[in-house]
């Protein structure tokens, strides 16, 4: 086996291949090795309409053996540890990998343990999640005979924040096109302090918290999970800690209780689960004090390694962890790579943090939250070809966008290198 690659790049997941296949359009002669032990590739952004029964979810699975870029060669195992001293890589069979560059793309991996009792919870079917199972989301939506349904995150970041309130929204959807909005109490509690902190979005989803009804309780942090009796207890998070508290419809300003736990049964809980960078990116000396890689947040180049690159979820960027931020992350990386290469300077210090947010609101609703690193709301040009005139608004076209045009974006064009 060969132990020497130009550029190797760990993670098979969006940021690894969109940032293989880019470069190999731009040059076939580089080596390219693709370290991802994973069969199968996901597009886990339909995960959202498989819990809700409106995507199927082997339309979301592909080979990963299909996704390699040809000419990049395909190492099918995980990693152990990365020496950037040493310039290597070290495999979980130990074998040693040495590079000339690195980019470091491998993703976040759930944590179940950070929240007492959610392991067992998930085992005994107690709790469902769409980052864990979405089918089984769906399995427990159409179950729900009333009650309370109580939809969670956790205080860690996780990739595509909006994605608890998606489902609960097309739950509570759900739940009111089988006329059982009266049986039926929704809570949604975040540790956030807003709905989302982009206002003008937000405006638009507290009227849509309003029109299902939805108790919606800012600076709750899930701390235990109670599988047997079926309860949560949420921590209340001091907002004298925090840097904004919520508007309240009169004006005011809300604070919670200020009890230090509380607890809530439930009938149903769908929860985000912690999240954070896979142990071998924990352990080794790139990450921030807070766990993550530590990259410059415009060129996404390593602060302290100028060899090193990371992209995607793992990269400490202050911006949401979703597949719309790589792609305007890879282009950049790519542009910084292939000058190192030529012997100039990665001067693309261009990402300003660009994410979006597809916040679907109901079956066929659907807002397109698109912002950067200052919270500014910064919609595409392109959407006006869709005859969409204010992406902030609930749009029967953007639920379109999301359904099939996004996916067939995905696997045709972003997946093969094309810029979008």
């Amino acid at each position: 086996m060969k132990t020497d690659y130009q550029i190797l790049i760990i993670g098979g997941g969006t940021a690894g291949i969109m940032m293989a296949a880019q470069l190999m359009k731009k040059d076939k002669s580089l080596d390219i090795a693709i370290i991802d032990p994973a069969k199968k590739h996901y597009y886990q952004p339909a995960w959202t309409l498989v819990g809700a029964g409106a995507y199927d979810f082997k339309k979301t699975v592909k080979p990963m053996s299909e996704l390699i870029p040809q000419g990049v060669k395909w190492i099918q195992t995980a990693v152990d540890q990365i020496d950037p001293e040493q310039h290597q890589v070290t495999l979980i069979d130990g074998t040693k990998l040495s590079y000339t560059y690195l980019i470091v793309a491998c993703g976040l991996v759930n944590d179940l343990s950070l929240i007492e009792g959610l392991e067992e919870a998930v085992q005994k079917g107690v709790v469902c999640s769409n980052y864990i199972d979405p089918n089984y989301t769906w399995e427990c939506i159409q179950n729900f005979k009333g009650g309370n349904a109580v939809f969670t995150q956790p205080t860690t970041p996780i990739k595509c924040g909006g994605a608890p309130q998606k489902i609960m929204y097309l739950a509570a959807d759900y739940f009111r096109k089988n006329n059982m909005s009266d049986q039926v109490n929704i809570t949604f509690a975040t540790p956030g302090s807003v709905i989302f902190g982009v206002k003008k979005i937000a405006d638009t989803l507290m009227q849509v918290i309003k029109r299902y009804n939805i108790d919606f309780k800012p600076f709750y942090a899930p701390i235990k999970i109670d599988a047997d009796n079926k309860i949560i207890t949420f921590k209340n998070i001091n907002p004298a800690d925090n840097a904004c508290v919520i508007n309240k419809d009169d004006g005011t300003e809300g604070v919670p209780d200020q009890q230090d736990t509380i607890e809530i049964p439930f009938d149903l809980l769908h929860l985000a689960p912690p999240q954070t960078a896979p142990k071998f990116i924990q352990k080794s000396s790139l990450v921030n004090e807070a766990g993550w890689l530590d990259v410059d947040i415009n060129s996404m180049q390593h602060k302290k390694h100028p060899d090193i690159f990371g992209l995607g979820d793992v990269a400490a960027l202050p911006t949401a962890k979703t597949g719309a931020a790589i792609r305007k992350q890879v282009p950049i990386v790519v542009d910084n790579l292939l000058k190192i290469i030529h012997g100039q300077i990665a001067d693309n210090k261009s990402y300003q943090g660009y994410s979006s947010c597809p916040l679907v609101t109901g079956y066929g609703k659907m807002v397109l939250a698109e912002f950067n690193y200052k919270n500014e709301f910064t919609p595409d040009p392109k959407l006006k070809q869709l005859f969409i005139k204010d992406s902030s608004k609930e749009h029967w076209r953007l639920w379109l966008l999301k359904k099939y045009i996004l996916p067939h974006l995905y696997w045709n064009k972003m997946m093969k290198g094309e810029e979008v």
